[in-house]
């Protein structure tokens, strides 16, 4: 489907409620000042396409020299993808990268077999006031790549496809989407899409792939009537072409969806994999804390310290969100 959102021309038919097969409510939980809200995984539903995890973090705004320091930690079975409309984020992991992130570009961890990242404030932000707000998600990798070797990819803000008529704006993140494809390496079918809807302006959903959804970042959009605000998650039942329409203050989007993948996937921690073998292998592998001959190493330039594996976990086992 290429990009053309004027409504109805594109004939497009508006979204009917009866399109969405779930509402989420993301789960908040405060870290200290700082609010994240989580949509994925969820009761309702494990995955959207191939998107297993999904995290608002924020808004939030930091003074004396305050900021977000997320400790090295591990991950095997996915890809981590941060997207920033405020704020920064200085990443390093075990590959041995050192990466600044700011609003509108991509950093792309593919953890595979195993990887290790810390991401924090970095020092020149911490002395000054400083706001965050951001998307951080999971991207399950497909079954045949859960062990390939971790990668890391950065892109630029302008290297991503944009698109602008109607009074909606939208920058193509990951994937492929409205005949355009993201630079990003991808291992499955996807796409996730940040589109900003002035009043009233419709927002058309790809028709080419399996698995649909919308998340509400800012403002409201309307489905037959009914309206749906900041914080929440929509996924729509495999189908046609179709559209949603900007609420009264306009809306800010984030679509994402993709191929099902051959079945769920566990997840324990910080670890997901079709296995529980292998998430036995890893939960075992970070224990060991052996960072010359073990499963991980800290990342260079932030190995002084790690997360450990928290005591409530070990009393858990990996679960299948249904």
């Amino acid at each position: 489907m290429s990009w053309n959102p004027n409504h109805p021309s594109a004939g497009l038919s508006p979204a009917d409620t009866a399109d969405i097969e779930t509402v989420i409510i993301p789960r908040a939980r405060d870290l200290g000042g700082f609010e994240v809200r989580r949509a994925l995984p969820a009761p309702q539903r494990q995955m959207v396409g191939p998107f297993i995890f999904f995290d608002q973090m924020g808004p939030a705004e930091f003074i004396n020299d305050k900021g977000i320091d997320v400790r090295p930690h591990p991950h095997i079975g996915l890809g981590t993808v941060t997207y920033l409309y405020e704020g920064e984020f200085e990443h390093r992991d075990s590959l041995g990268t050192h990466q600044m992130i700011y609003p509108g570009e991509v950093n792309w961890m593919l953890a595979g077999k195993g990887v290790t990242h810390s991401e924090r404030t970095s020092e020149d932000t911490r002395g000054k006031t400083h706001s965050m707000f951001g998307i951080q998600t999971w991207v399950a990798l497909p079954e045949d790549k859960e062990d390939m070797a971790p990668e890391f990819e950065h892109h630029k803000k302008d290297a991503l496809p944009f698109f602008e008529d109607g009074g909606t704006s939208a920058r193509l993140i990951l994937g492929t989407g409205y005949g355009s494809k993201a630079p990003v390496t991808m291992q499955s079918d996807i796409f996730y899409v940040d589109a900003v809807l002035q009043p009233g302006a419709w927002f058309p959903l790809p028709d080419d792939h399996e698995d649909r959804g919308l998340y509400v970042t800012s403002g409201s959009i309307d489905v037959a009537g009914q309206t749906y605000e900041a914080g929440q998650m929509m996924v729509f039942r495999p189908g046609d072409k179709m559209a949603v329409r900007a609420g009264p203050l306009g809306a800010r989007l984030l679509a994402l969806g993709g191929a099902t993948l051959n079945g769920p996937r566990y997840i324990w921690w910080n670890f997901v994999s079709s296995s529980l073998e292998k998430i036995e292998l890893a939960k075992q592998g970070w224990n060991a804390q052996d960072w010359s001959q073990g499963p991980f190493s800290l990342p260079t330039g932030d190995d002084q310290e790690f997360v450990p594996i928290p005591p409530e976990m070990h009393r858990m086992k990996p679960r299948v969100w249904t």
